[in-house]
């Protein structure tokens, strides 16, 4: 086996794998004698069928894959003396493939990007300002009027029904003049203005009172879910029953158990630790943008054209999905990136390749039980269908990278915050919202 170097410039190798027409025979002779013992056939007992009837059998169907182990081998080998790592998967080439015959040499080109030599970095050199935020009185305020304000109730008032105020009525849905399946209710609550009916169904029981009738006239969209409602016009027969004024709850201890809390002041425990875990989070947000930029202004090194491409690529074609969100599939024109794109993407690409790096050094894992939970979480997207997203993921690699990434990244931070030096500085949430924003405009 002889591998030749053809091309080494920048982090481009490439290099060519001669496999002998010899060394390949006593590779499909090895494969035969290791099969022999356990191969029958008949006229011979089990385990003495000559070579030379097990090699006109078997040998062409062994070719292939003697030669793909060779290489294989080969392949580890080098990369095991060389110490390369590949960006991607090498590009393996075989030389006059197709007319390629038994006797023949098997030449291969391979070549790949290999990832770059990362330098070090002096993490102790660091310095990060962690913001902290305490829930005022104020913002615990707010978050419990806001609880008492979903754990309203409804009263009957007098008079006409307005935006906001549940409207409690039997109907009857008719298309052409006929009662259509599942157009009809009774002592159904509607609140008006919460968008639970059909467009311009709500606004024309506005005015209503109870005792009254009313004919609503509505036109079904094109997208509605029924196909035999699809763009039809149809009459709701409505009887008002009662009109009912949305009232606040009181913030007291009947609100705290309403939601799970002993007393009001046990809620009020509860509301602090949220928002100041909500505080903690966006606070770790912005320290995480400072020690990223901080890291990328310290790094300087070659970068493989490929990941730099792909990585710009991707982020040209979410910032186009998410500039054109009626367009979910991939039935578009190609969508070239701009300059911006690849600066943003050599970033990306010089912050992963020196995160990996720093969390393999610091031999930084994640968990079974980490995986899991984060499986879990996505899956709750997917009602009903937990179970068979547990599965499709355990049986998808990428997908698992996927959420296995972020996890690792986010532990490498946790590792060199406890390096770096940092100090706190207390902030209020106004302070703290503009650091946040200005994560954006950046």
């Amino acid at each position: 086996m002889q591998v030749t170097e053809t091309l080494n410039e920048g982090l481009k190798r490439s290099y060519q794998i001669t496999l002998t027409a010899d060394e390949l025979d006593a590779k499909v002779n090895e494969k035969l004698v290791e099969a022999q013992p356990e191969i029958e056939m008949k006229g011979f007992r089990k385990g003495k069928v000559p070579m030379a009837l097990l090699k006109k059998q078997f040998g062409q169907r062994l070719i292939g894959e003697a030669m793909q182990e060779a290489i294989d081998g080969a392949m580890s080998k080098h990369f095991e003396d060389s110490g390369d790592r590949p960006a991607l998967q090498p590009d393996v080439q075989m030389k006059d493939g197709e007319s390629w015959k038994e006797g023949d040499d098997v030449v291969v080109d391979m070549s790949y990007e290999a990832l770059p030599a990362i330098p070090e970095v002096d993490l102790k050199d660091i310095t990060l300002e962690k913001l902290v935020v305490k829930a005022e009185d104020s913002a615990v305020t707010e978050a419990l009027e806001s609880l008492a304000e979903n754990a309203q109730n409804f009263e009957d008032k007098d008079g006409a029904a307005e935006d906001g105020d549940q409207v409690v009525f039997d109907f009857v849905g008719k298309v052409d003049g006929e009662a259509f399946e599942g157009g009809s209710a009774e002592d159904y609550p509607l609140v008006l203005g919460s968008g639970q009916f059909i467009p311009g169904f709500e606004e024309q029981l506005v005015g209503v009172k109870a005792g009254e009738e009313k004919a609503v006239t509505v036109t079904f969209p094109e997208d509605y879910q029924a196909e035999h409602l699809k763009g039809k016009d149809a009459t709701f027969d409505c009887t008002i029953k009662g009109v009912k004024a949305p009232q606040k709850a009181e913030v007291d201890d009947e609100l705290a158990k309403k939601y799970g809390a002993e007393s009001l002041d046990a809620l009020k425990e509860q509301v602090v630790s949220r928002l100041e875990a909500e505080y903690a989070q966006a606070a770790r947000a912005v320290l995480k943008r400072s020690l990223l930029d901080q890291l990328d202004k310290k790094v300087s090194f070659d970068l493989p054209p490929s990941l730099v491409d792909a990585e710009a690529n991707q982020i040209a074609h979410q910032l186009w999905h998410e500039e054109n969100p009626d367009v979910h599939d991939h039935n578009h024109g190609s969508i070239e990136p701009t300059d911006e794109h690849k600066r943003l993407a050599e970033r990306r690409v010089r912050l992963g390749l020196l995160l990996a790096e720093l969390g393999q050094k610091a031999e930084v894992e994640v968990t079974d039980s980490e995986m899991t939970q984060a499986i879990l979480n996505q899956a709750r997207q997917y009602p009903g269908q937990e179970r068979q997203f547990f599965e499709f993921v355990q049986q998808n690699q990428q997908m698992q990278q996927q959420l296995r990434a972020p996890i690792f990244e986010d532990k490498v931070v946790d590792y060199i915050v406890e390096l770096a030096q940092v100090s706190e500085k207390e902030v209020d949430k106004d302070e703290l919202t503009k650091a946040v924003d200005a994560l954006d405009e950046e």
